[in-house]
């Protein structure tokens, strides 16, 4: 018996991985279902997901823009035509069911499958709930979150606790400490950290590492920096002058990354925060300040309130990263302490509880 699914979401890959991740566990369940994505156009999405193997319809849709506010004028326009788009997907692909995972292509999606009553799913990775994702849950059959406390968003009878899908490719990667700093041309007996920002780039850790790239040699510690599009070509130079400093614009092989690492510098987007909890690795969580709802910080503080991680804020940054890379760099028993905090509070194998779920609930497996 075979199933139809509409994915609707991404904008960043805090969204796009996670729904990938879900949509490969459905098709172990059921290999011959039919899973059609739908984004944004012009996101990182629709080159991502058909690089995953999977097709993508993009609408045009813009967000909510919080900070220029008179920018909005347009949005009741784009919504109606991404309507129209959706509403032709639908007549199209005639899917059973519709998952989001959040990001501007999930109201106009899930809204319509709810008016239509298929059944609409949702992932919420963050521990502040997005105001899309709270009015599309009053009619949504299940909501899946990151982890406890979310009934304050969700009516509570609808949330499944999974955490968030992690890409395989990172959890389960086995490479030593010592291989994966090989790949990177650095040395395996050095403190080695990662330091990553986001696709586009992270600017107050950036500039930080920058300022800091000669205290950090004089301390014997060595980067793997992930820089992000945004000057990109300023910190990469800076780089070369630095044997231990390994400088690149995106990383594509992430898992081995984390495998080299012994603690990260991160926003901390759900996703970044997810991938340091479950390998638990010490990390130095910078939270971007700007994010809807300020729900990095939420993230950032879900960990650093148990002492888990160790959260600074954005603005200060330039003052203080430094000396706490170099502070947690040194004292292997606080990085051992942060690791015994973050095996308690990982939980695995999302995309299977997630897929298994959703297919049970709309009566394509029996559980």
């Amino acid at each position: 018996m075979s199933i139809r699914i509409i994915i609707a979401g991404g904008g960043t890959g805090g969204h796009i991985f996670p729904a990938v991740a879900v949509a490969d566990a459905i098709k172990k369940l059921v290999p011959d279902a039919a899973i059609l994505f739908v984004g944004a156009k012009g996101k990182m999405e629709m080159e991502k997901v058909p690089a995953a193997g999977y097709s993508i319809k993009g609408l045009d849709i813009v967000g909510l823009q919080r900070a220029q506010w008179w920018k909005n004028v347009f949005l009741p326009i784009y919504l109606v035509k991404s309507f129209l788009q959706v509403r032709q997907i639908f007549k199209s692909f005639k899917p059973d069911a519709a998952f989001g995972v959040g990001g501007y292509s999930t109201f106009p999606v899930l809204r319509y499958a709810q008016w239509k009553g298929i059944p609409t799913f949702i992932h919420e990775s963050n521990s502040f709930a997005g105001k899309a994702n709270i009015w599309l849950a009053k009619q949504a059959k299940s909501v899946y979150v990151s982890g406890h406390g979310m009934d304050k968003f969700f009516p509570n009878e609808k949330i499944t606790i999974t955490g968030n899908p992690v890409r395989s490719s990172i959890i389960k990667n086995d490479i030593t400490k010592s291989d994966a700093c090989a790949t990177f041309g650095l040395n395996g007996n050095l403190i080695t950290v990662l330091v990553v920002g986001g696709s586009l780039g992270a600017k107050s850790i950036n500039e930080a590492i920058l300022n800091g790239l000669s205290k950090l040699k004089a301390a014997g510690i060595q980067l793997i920096w992930q820089t992000g599009k945004f000057n990109a070509e300023k910190y990469q130079q800076a780089a070369k002058a630095q044997q231990n400093i390994r400088a690149s614009t995106f990383i594509h092989e992430m898992g081995v990354a984390f495998s080299a690492a012994d603690l990260v510098v991160s926003r901390a987007g759900a996703m970044s925060v997810t991938e340091i909890t479950l390998l638990m690795k010490p990390s130095i969580l910078v939270p971007y300040p700007l994010a809807a709802e300020d729900h990095q910080t939420a993230n950032a503080q879900y960990l650093s309130n148990q002492d888990a991680a160790i959260l600074i804020p954005d603005h200060q940054a330039n003052d203080l990263l430094i000396d706490a890379v170099i502070e947690l760099g040194n004292d292997s028993r606080k990085r051992q302490a942060i690791q015994n905090k973050l095996s308690s509070l990982g939980y695995r194998d999302a995309d299977q509880k997630i897929a298994k779920d959703m297919l049970t609930k709309i009566g394509k497996i029996v559980n």
